[in-house]
């Protein structure tokens, strides 16, 4: 009912207030963001070129990159509306139209995944000695931060990242696994569904992933296979396999079960929608509208948190930590965080652990 009250006024406020530039919901993009500066939007786009290193090739360009990040200012302090407990405001991809962005940042090839033929249903697990808060980069099951750059490969850094965790679950050692491995080896494909290929750059899923690896044997380091960002000939070395599946599975909807295989088994890849991610800075993200099943981006779910804030009109309320591909300058150091509960952005209906691996 809260939750439904709040989203009316949101509404509301949308039909009503004018979103010029000098509305203070927009976040500054500036070195120290406490300095006050002028919100003028040509004075914004030009920090913001600063901050990310923008440069465009010609005049029109450059003007037509204007008129878009002056669009996605007005995008953002709509997000912030109906996202009021989350920061949004001018990110390294103002400048990037939303089918831009959803085609070149984005890339999990379809909204709702069938059962992969060697996974296996999680079983249930205990519930009821769960910690308050729980998050694996504090115990060294997290490789920093990577970037996915202008290439459609996240799915491949949600299937590593699930991997690296297991990995290190199961001797003690913290390995950066290859993702360029997945992009130029890793053709897999879902019997069940058309279309739902392994595309390096244009798209994968994760599942699709482990089942090449379980076939192939194994991925390589990052170092041994280092990332480029765009597909290539396939030169995996199997004499310099890092670490390997022996078994894989699919978890259910239910959130208890799912911080469960957290603790249990490590990061978990999974699947969300990111349509609030575009514009996201940081705190906790609790959109009111947010489809739970037009997934297409795959990113690593690392912790939860007993309470991640506490706006005056809110009670304080749990969420969960996701570790993204975008690199530490974007979001929290590279994080996400989405408020659990609701199943929001279709967060628990794609994921997967890693349950055994050997190297």
């Amino acid at each position: 009912m809260e939750r439904f009250f709040f989203f009316i006024i949101s509404l509301l406020l949308i039909s009503t207030v004018a979103f010029d530039d000098s509305d203070p919901l927009i976040r500054q993009v500036v070195p120290d963001p406490e300095q006050q500066i002028s919100t003028d939007h040509h004075h914004l786009f030009s920090l913001f070129k600063t901050k990310f290193g923008k440069a465009y090739a010609t005049q029109d360009m450059h003007d037509y990159r204007l008129s878009v990040f002056k669009a996605n200012l007005r995008h953002a302090k709509r997000h912030q509306l109906l996202d009021p407990t989350a920061e949004h405001g001018v990110t390294k991809f103002s400048d990037l139209t939303p089918s831009e962005f959803q085609k070149t940042y984005l890339g999990l090839n379809k909204k709702v995944l069938a059962f992969p033929a060697d996974a296996e249903h999680a079983p249930i697990l205990p519930t009821s000695d769960l910690p308050e808060d729980f998050d694996w980069r504090n115990l060294g099951a997290v490789t920093p931060v990577k970037n996915q750059g202008s290439c459609g490969s996240c799915w491949s850094f949600s299937t590593t990242g699930a991997l690296e965790g297991s990995h290190f679950l199961q001797t003690g050692e913290l390995v950066s696994l290859s993702e360029q491995q997945l992009i130029d080896c890793d053709h897999e494909c879902d019997p069940a569904e058309k279309n739902s290929c392994d595309s390096g750059c244009n798209g994968g899923l994760m599942n699709n992933a482990f089942e090449y690896i379980l076939k192939s044997g194994g991925v390589q380091k990052e170092s041994d296979y280092p990332y480029t960002g765009k597909a290539g000939k396939c030169h995996f070395d199997k004499t310099k396999i890092a670490a390997s599946v022996s078994n894989f599975s699919v978890i259910g909807t239910d959130e208890d079960q799912i911080a469960a295989n957290l603790v249990k088994h490590g990061p978990l890849a999974i699947g969300i929608n990111a349509a609030w991610m575009q514009t996201y800075i940081g705190k906790v993200s609790c959109p009111y509208i947010c489809s739970k099943k037009r997934l297409d981006h795959g990113v690593l779910l690392v912790g939860y948190g007993s309470a991640g804030y506490a706006p005056s009109r809110l009670k304080e309320k749990p969420h969960w930590i996701i570790k993204n591909s975008w690199g530490p300058n974007w979001g929290e150091d590279g994080y996400y965080k989405i408020c659990s509960g609701y199943n929001l952005c279709g967060m628990d209906t794609m994921v997967s652990a890693v349950v055994s691996t050997s190297s």
